[in-house]
């Protein structure tokens, strides 16, 4: 059974998919930690409630972000999990953490990649006058959302959403993906080739 850990920098509602998966033995994995650079994070009430341990290595206690990526590669490589979850962690990671966990390493991100990375994907899509938006787990690489493309869901775009509407539909298609994708990894079903991710079928 594999192991995991999930970083999360706020309220923890995709953190929270994952477990909920987990604890209805929908994904065979134990979550080992939840990892946060925010003390405040309601991810951490969650993770209490779920009897996870929370590690908190808050980014405004350093002096620079190399000072903190430091303390955070450290505290995932303590979790020793198999794989390593972003689930609304807002910070990029540093090429060290990221070649440390190549292939191990997946996030979620609320847009139809390689349309509208960074911050703020569904105003970029609505500014845009996308039809079509969505959501993308991938793995992680050291570009900015660039990582190989393991599961993606479309969502419409309304003629009345404004970016709080069509934030709160792709939430929901990224509660659905991202722990389908977790149970891929741990099944052992994902192969990376080149910029492609083969699924073994069940």
């Amino acid at each position: 059974m594999k192991t995991i850990a999930v970083l999360a920098s706020g309220r923890g509602s995709n953190f929270s998919a994952v477990i909920d998966r987990i604890r209805d033995q929908k994904i065979p994995a134990v979550c080992v930690a939840l990892i946060t650079d925010n003390p405040d994070a309601r991810a951490i009430d969650r993770a209490a409630e779920a009897g996870i341990p929370s590690v908190v290595v808050d980014y405004c206690a350093y002096p620079n972000r190399r000072a903190y990526e430091v303390d955070l590669f450290a505290a995932i490589e303590a979790t020793g999990a198999d794989l390593i979850v972003l689930a609304g962690y807002m910070r990029i990671l540093g090429d060290r953490i990221v070649h440390a966990c190549a292939g191990r390493m997946i996030n979620i991100h609320p847009a139809l990649l390689p349309s509208f990375s960074g911050l703020h994907a569904q105003r970029q899509a609505l500014e845009y006058g996308v039809r079509v938006a969505g959501c993308t787990v991938h793995f992680v690489d050291t570009g900015m959302d660039s990582g190989p493309i393991i599961l993606q869901h479309c969502v419409p775009v309304l003629d009345g959403d404004d970016e709080d509407a069509l934030s709160e539909r792709i939430l929901q298609e990224e509660h659905r993906i991202l722990p389908e994708a977790v149970r891929l990894f741990c099944e052992d079903r994902l192969t990376i080739s080149g910029r492609r991710v083969l699924i073994k079928q069940g």
